[in-house]
This record gives structure tokens, C-alpha cells and sequence, in this order.
């Protein structure tokens, strides 16, 4: 595996990732529009710098959980809650609409992009069972330097995605709310088959 692919790898996950309207591409939007263009790309920085760290705890883990299986076999009851969680969750952000508009503030939207993506309490779980996959197929090797690596891909990616949110600020503007509740009603969809499957296949 090359120094380069694990770059790659790293970019396309977050990019693809955060790709579907959420609290950080539609806050970067938000910024955008009521302050400047300027304030939604520090947003954006602050924001995919938490990825890092995030991203690298995750890879450390995935090493950890994948010599030891056992301890997975014991997670699947709690993951099971976890998405049938998500399912409702994405649910009833789809019975929201997004809005656009709100008070024209100023304030140090580096600071706020980095609080913001500390919130995110599904990065760090999203990029263990990602990575743990990865590994197992022999895509990702989780040894230094390609940890670090990886972790530079992820904030590239995550990075790049946010600006191209921030660009187009006004063209999302318009169609956030289509896209944001549809987005929400596939992703709610979604969790709830893999529940069902997870819980299947423990049962079995």
C-alpha cells in the first residue's frame, strides 16, 4: 500500500461523508450568507481541524477492537440501540425545515467551526466501523506513518467539502430545505433497515 492511497482513501471517506446536508455543511452555508465569505472558510478550517483528532482516535481504536473481536461481539446489542436512535433522530430532522435566514451576527467563526464539529458525536463512531472495514479488506494499513497519512487525507477532505459548501452558499440557500428533508427521511431509512439487519443476524 502506498503513501499515496492512504491520502486518497482518507480524502474520499470525509469528503463523501459529509457530502449530505447536516449541522456542519449547513452552518457553513449559514455563515456564509449572513456574514461573508471570509467567516464560512474560517468556519470551514475550524471545523475540519477537529477531524483530525477525531479521525486518529478512530484508527487507534480500530486496531484495538480488530485484535480483539470479542469485544465487538459484546457492542452489537448497544449498536443496535444506537441506530434505531439515529432512525428516529434523522426523522424528525426531516419534519424540520431548514431555514436559511436568521440574525446577522458577528463572532469568530474559527472558534465556532471547531466547537460545532466537537459536537458531532458520530465522527469518531463513523470512521472506527469504517476504518475497522477497511483494514479487514486490506485497503488500510493502520501503522504509522500511514495513520498520519490517513488523518491528512480526512482534513483535506473534510476541508475541501466545506468550501465547496461555503462557494455555494446562495445556490444551496435555495434548495436546503428540498434537499436537507429528503436527505434526512433516506438517511432515517437507512438506520432503521441496518438495525432491523443487526438485530437479525444476533437473534440468528
Amino acid at each position: 500500500m502506498s503513501y499515496f492511497s492512504h491520502i486518497v482513501l482518507g480524502f474520499v471517506m470525509a469528503f463523501l461523508s459529509l457530502t449530505p446536508p447536516g449541522m456542519l455543511n449547513m452552518t457553513a452555508v449559514r455563515t456564509a450568507i449572513e456574514k461573508n465569505r471570509n467567516e464560512g472558510i474560517w468556519f470551514a478550517l475550524g471545523a475540519a481541524l477537529v477531524v483530525i483528532p477525531q479521525a486518529f482516535i478512530a484508527l487507534v481504536f480500530a486496531r484495538f477492537f480488530g485484535e480483539n473481536p470479542h469485544i465487538v461481539e459484546r457492542l452489537k446489542l448497544g449498536g443496535i440501540f444506537v441506530l434505531f436512535l439515529l432512525s428516529v433522530v434523522f426523522f424528525i430532522q426531516a419534519r424540520k425545515k431548514f431555514k436559511g435566514e436568521g440574525a446577522k451576527r458577528k463572532g469568530k467563526s474559527f472558534w465556532t467551526g471547531m466547537l460545532m464539529s466537537v459536537m458531532n458525536m458520530l465522527a469518531i463512531p463513523f470512521y472506527l466501523v469504517l476504518s475497522s472495514v477497511l483494514e479487514n479488506k486490506g485497503l488500510l494499513n493502520t501503522e504509522q506513518p500511514f495513520i498520519n497519512l490517513f488523518v491528512s487525507g480526512v482534513f483535506l477532505g473534510a476541508f475541501t467539502l466545506f468550501f465547496v459548501y461555503v462557494q455555494f452558499a446562495r445556490v444551496i440557500q435555495k434548495r436546503a430545505q428540498f434537499i436537507a428533508r429528503n436527505i434526512n427521511y433516506i438517511l432515517s431509512a437507512l438506520f432503521l433497515v441496518l438495525a432491523i439487519l443487526t438485530l437479525f443476524k444476533l437473534l440468528k
